[in-house]
């Protein structure tokens, strides 16, 4: 399964490689922006000590001069921090209406951030595990954290602290749409989810429904719903949908997932059958609190009609709760 990759894209892992191959990196984050500027913060472009690069933190507009800056930060072993104005020249060529100013920092890998570091980091990207990158901009301390920054962490945004002196980089896991049903609404929400960010796994044992003709180029899985939920491993950047309306294939990845914390848990059915969801999910032990997380019926209540417009609905759910708007 190839996941989609966060906005970071692979930064730290090309970084770590090229370091790793004796070339040499520089990692260049965009750290602060003011007005139109053409990355948003958390941007990063790797710099190769042959020259060449990776990624991104302007469209093209500075890229030359972050290239330069990172040669020599290779040379010497220092951090920079670089202001850029983007003119509105420079900006409407990339796509902007108006200009706008960044700050970048440059980190030359194995000095200013050092090889363990960012090994840590990539092994946390890796396993699926949130983390903020922190560093003090005066005094160049570094540190990885676990359970830290978590309004920064929810809303997925890196940023200076009040301190004007720390940066945060969030990284957190590419965003995964689990979806419990080769049905009719998943034929559209799975594009939808995919535009939006989303790694998308559809799960359905009957295998006529969950068939690449109808989900061309998709994961599918056509494991017993919990055992293949299981499998995957659900975690807070999961979302998990249940479209089957059959409590056989439902509720036992239902059950699994209850457990596991992921962000969004919603389930295909009119307001009776959900309380029928309900009574079985108390019957089966389930705590009130937990079962309370269930969206069910799943997605926001815009009148929607038709596969198509219920798959907007419950992205838009997804959205919400994702974003703490729920």
């Amino acid at each position: 399964m190839t996941e989609n990759l966060n906005r970071f894209e692979d930064a730290p892992e090309t970084a770590l490689e090229w370091h790793l191959a004796g070339t040499g990196a520089a990692l260049a984050t965009v750290v602060q922006t003011w007005g139109s500027a053409p990355r948003r913060v958390g941007s990063q472009l790797v710099v190769g000590g042959d020259g060449r690069i990776h990624g991104s933190v302007s469209g093209g507009c500075v890229e030359s001069a972050v290239v330069v800056e990172a040669l020599d930060s290779l040379d010497d072993g220092e951090h920079r921090l670089l202001e850029f104005g983007v003119s509105d020249e420079d900006a409407f060529a990339v796509g902007l209406a108006c200009g706008g100013t960044i700050k970048v920092l440059v980190e030359p890998v194995g000095s200013a951030m050092p090889e363990d570091l960012l090994k840590e980091l990539v092994a946390a990207r890796h396993a699926r595990t949130p983390v903020a990158y922190e560093v003090n901009l005066s005094d160049g301390t570094r540190r990885l954290l676990h359970d830290a920054h978590p309004e920064r962490m929810r809303m997925d945004r890196s940023g200076m602290e009040d301190d004007d002196e720390t940066f945060v980089a969030v990284h957190n896991p590419p965003l995964r749409l689990v979806v419990v049903g080769a049905v009719h609404i998943a034929q559209a929400l799975v594009p939808m989810a995919r535009i939006a960010g989303y790694d998308p796994v559809i799960i359905d044992p009957r295998e006529a429904f969950g068939s690449s003709d109808r989900f061309p180029g998709e994961t599918i899985l056509h494991d017993w719903p919990d055992e293949a939920v299981t499998r995957l491993g659900l975690d807070t950047r999961t979302a998990l949908v249940l479209l089957t309306h059959d409590p056989k294939l439902d509720d036992p990845a239902l059950l699994t997932a209850l457990n596991s914390g992921c962000f969004y848990i919603g389930a295909l059915g009119s307001k009776r059958t959900h309380a029928k969801r309900v009574e079985r999910m108390r019957e089966a032990g389930i705590p009130d609190t937990a079962i309370e997380t269930i969206h069910g019926p799943i997605g926001l209540d815009i009148g929607a009609a038709g596969p198509s417009e219920i798959a907007v609905s419950i992205l838009a759910q997804m959205t919400s709760v994702l974003r703490g708007k729920a």
